[in-house]
């Protein structure tokens, strides 16, 4: 289908404002101007019961978390959520309309991980970072009110890049996860594999592809490296089941359901949802794009029901098969990688 109407407006509004894209600026400049689009994209702010910030123990030192949690007692089931941004752009700050309603739609805590930035940190020290927080929240479960059994991982663009990379360190050395939510992820790195003819400068296109790859991968031979490019894993078999989101309009789609397909290829339990008309950016900017709230539903609904399989001890053999609807509707069309359902940060970021 066309641009989304609402997309078409946002570009308009762009246009006439000059907005540079992200990869023309400077990474300070970049760095504000990508929180201030997902602050104004984000709409309004939702209260949660409570709201922390603390740190917990990484690779190189303490990584700041930023704890919501909606009113209940006892142990919660916890999302563990890595923001986008490119693994360049992006802090606790960036992710936090989108752990708000996350937390107040699902029951379930959220903790946000402030991993480290490239290029200062090139890969792979933001799965690392996120590895150990999601290690160390599982081992701390009680100082953080966590249910252990419940613990699924997520993220959008990059951070579903590293939710993805999570899971494989998982599998080998633990914790034990009961889902992952990948919203439009990075799953492929090699530049010969880079989507060509995108060029529109107003949204997301192949050189902001391009030049987030080159701060996180200074060494292009790191693409190769299934934590940077979790589509090259060799066995998917064993990770928890999952829901990835995808964007029509997104340089970034054709990955995300390639990954969908091989996770269902190896047996797990997956849900692709692609949102037409919808371009990169939109999970992140639900006061711009009624999609946008769409999605952080069905996100919602997803972790929902891992948290309560999960509780209930239910073999992962008997989460919703990959094609039915996390939220309603009903599946668009089988493709070859599976099921598909359309479903009808800022769009540069």
């Amino acid at each position: 289908m066309p641009l989304d109407p609402q997309v078409v407006a946002y570009r308009a509004a762009r246009a006439a404002a000059g907005t540079p894209p992200l990869y023309t600026q400077t990474l300070a400049e970049a760095r504000a101007a990508d929180l201030a689009a997902i602050r104004a994209g984000g709409g309004d702010v939702e209260p949660v019961h409570e709201v922390r910030d603390t740190h917990v123990p990484g690779p190189a030192g303490d990584l700041p978390v930023r704890v919501y949690r909606p009113a209940g007692a006892g142990p919660l089931p916890t999302l563990l959520y890595f923001f986008g941004g490119g693994w360049t752009l992006g802090s606790v700050d960036t992710a936090d309309g989108i752990c708000r309603r996350l937390a107040n739609a699902s029951g379930g805590q959220v903790v946000t991980v402030g991993y480290r930035l490239a290029p200062e940190h090139p890969f792979p020290a933001a799965v690392h970072d996120c590895h150990a927080a999601t290690a160390w929240i599982a081992a701390h479960a009680e100082e953080f009110g966590a249910d252990r059994e419940r613990l699924v991982v997520g993220g959008d663009s990059a951070g579903g890049n590293l939710a993805a990379a999570v899971t494989l360190l998982a599998r080998a050395t633990g914790p034990r996860l009961a889902g992952q939510l990948l919203v439009y992820p990075n799953t492929d790195q090699r530049a010969d594999r880079a989507p060509a003819g995108d060029e529109d400068p107003l949204l997301f296109n192949r050189h902001s592809v391009d030049w987030y790859r080159r701060h996180y991968l200074p060494d292009p031979a790191d693409a190769a490296d299934p934590l940077a490019s979790p589509l090259l894993a060799a066995d998917l078999a064993g990770l928890p089941p999952a829901l990835v989101v995808t964007a029509e309009y997104d340089p970034l789609r054709e990955e995300g359901e390639r990954y969908a397909a091989r996770l269902r290829e190896a047996g797990v339990p997956v849900t692709l949802s692609r949102y037409p008309g919808m371009i990169h950016g939109f999970f992140a900017m639900p006061g711009v794009f009624d999609a946008g709230r769409r999605a952080q539903d069905e996100a919602a609904a997803f972790l929902r029901d891992r948290f309560a399989l999960a509780s209930t001890g239910s073999p992962t053999d008997d989460a919703r098969p990959a094609g039915e609807p996390a939220s309603g509707g009903k599946p668009a069309r089988d493709l070859a990688a599976g099921a598909v359902r359309g479903t009808g940060g800022p769009a540069d970021g």
